[in-house]
């Protein structure tokens, strides 16, 4: 077993390090740095919320990921995700050089356009590094890959997000602002190109359309226990989500800091702690393994949870906040460190595009869908049709519903408590696999 100093600095580990600050680049530049933008520029709230709906292609990039499995462009003999990697990641750089070029007070339709174009860009990058990921990385180094992918990632949103802000705000403007996030496009450019190892175990890739579509899910569900699997994805981090869904309202009305004070430490403080959590999982998975670093992760991630329950029963205190915050922070980066590694396990190398985009996407569910879920159980309500009531929820209050989110995260232990041996086999498999290269 290599030493966690050896996983975390070798070609891999770099590589996966800047890929992952380019996967995250362009996110915040159609998100909150473009309502930033449109909000100076004086445009009315319907309008940027309207503008919302850009992002919709992370949603739904399971639906051409089949093609990135099925094709790959002849570029330079840089194979067939080198090759995807670089056609979007220069689509991307000549895409935010345009939306700097536009305005949203007179080119707005432009814009929109050009926003929509830099969200698909996005999401099909994430396709292909997600699956490049899948395909380069051993068994025994998809630990610290994650970690490594998840503080590329979460460092680039800090610079398109607070850091681009200030820059637009203070010294380059808005234009010059989206051009120097153009250029940092770059960084993925030259990884992919200088540093980033082409997969050693290369494999076939689908020969049809057809295949490339229906084979991923026809391969994945001959497994033994593939439903259980899918229940497992959708189960490991809902409780996580569903105590991340009204953090900041929580913070500010449930125990009344101010949005400054939120903003620092939840905001800030949060995401460093966010990526220690990674990185600690990262390096900790290096030597106990995939399953006892989802068993040990994932009830600590459920368990933070009560961090956020005592904030909400005893009075309020700055520093109480900041350590139920770095708790449930740290632990749910060592949880997503786990679960990354664990959606890779379950690829195969073949169609890592569209099975991933797949689970990915089948995993973001409970991420979308809690929050009006939870507004509900928190204040309680009442479901009616016409005259008819349909049923009642009770209130919980603050406290019982951080309490009802660890019980939403027990089922998830539960169940890859029991299919602990599967994952071991799954584990062991492919860990053979790559010590037989």
């Amino acid at each position: 077993m290599p030493s966690i100093l050896a996983v975390f600095t070798n070609r891999r580990a770099a590589t996966m390090l800047l890929l992952g600050f380019s996967s995250g680049l362009p996110l915040a530049l159609t998100s909150g740095t473009l309502q930033a933008w449109m909000t100076v520029e004086g445009l009315d709230i319907k309008t940027i919320g309207f503008f919302t709906l850009v992002g919709q292609a992370y949603v739904f990039k399971f639906a051409w990921a089949p093609l990135m499995d099925r094709y790959a462009p002849r570029l330079a003999h840089l194979g067939r995700r080198r090759g995807w990697l670089l056609v979007t990641q220069l689509a991307l750089a000549g895409l935010i050089a345009m939306m700097g070029s536009t305005s949203p007070a007179h080119a707005l339709g432009a814009l929109a356009v050009l926003a929509v174009l830099v969200a698909f860009g996005s999401a099909s990058q994430d396709i292909v590094f997600d699956a490049y990921r899948t395909d380069v990385l051993p068994a025994s180094e998809r630990g610290a890959g994650a970690a490594l992918s998840v503080l590329g990632y979460r460092l680039a949103m800090i610079v398109s997000g607070g850091l681009a802000l200030w820059l637009a705000d203070h010294w380059l403007g808005w234009r010059g602002m989206y051009w120097l996030m153009a250029g940092l496009m770059g960084v993925g450019l030259a990884t992919t190109l200088l540093l980033a190892p082409e997969p050693t175990d290369a494999q076939r890739a689908p020969r049809t359309l057809d295949e490339a579509i229906v084979a991923p899910w026809k391969q994945f569900f001959s497994r033994r226990g593939a439903l259980a699997f899918l229940v497992l994805i959708v189960l490991y981090k809902l409780g996580d989500a569903f105590a991340g869904a009204l953090t900041t309202a929580f913070l500010i009305r449930g125990v009344g800091f101010s949005a400054g004070e939120v903003g620092l430490v939840n905001k800030s403080f949060g995401l460093a702690t966010t990526i220690i959590g990674a990185l600690v999982g990262g390096a900790l998975m290096s030597r106990i393994g995939l399953v006892r670093s989802l068993l040990s992760f994932g009830l600590l991630q459920l368990l933070s949870n009560l961090a956020y329950w005592a904030l909400a029963v005893t009075p309020k205190n700055l520093g109480a906040m900041a350590a139920a915050v770095g708790i449930e922070n740290l632990c749910g980066g060592m949880g997503t460190a786990a679960f990354v590694a664990l959606l890779m396990a379950l690829c195969d190398k073949r169609y890592s595009a569209t099975q991933y985009a797949l689970l990915s996407a089948l995993a973001s569910v409970g991420r979308v869908y809690v929050g009006p879920v939870s507004g509900w159980l928190v204040e309680g309500g009442t479901v009616t049709v016409g005259a008819s009531t349909l049923f009642s929820i009770p209130a919980l209050g603050w406290p019982g519903f951080f309490l009802a989110t660890v019980a939403i995260g027990v089922p998830g232990v539960l169940l890859l408590w029991f299919m602990r041996g599967r994952l071991d086999a799954l584990d062991t498999s492919q860990s053979s696999q790559n010590d037989s290269r």
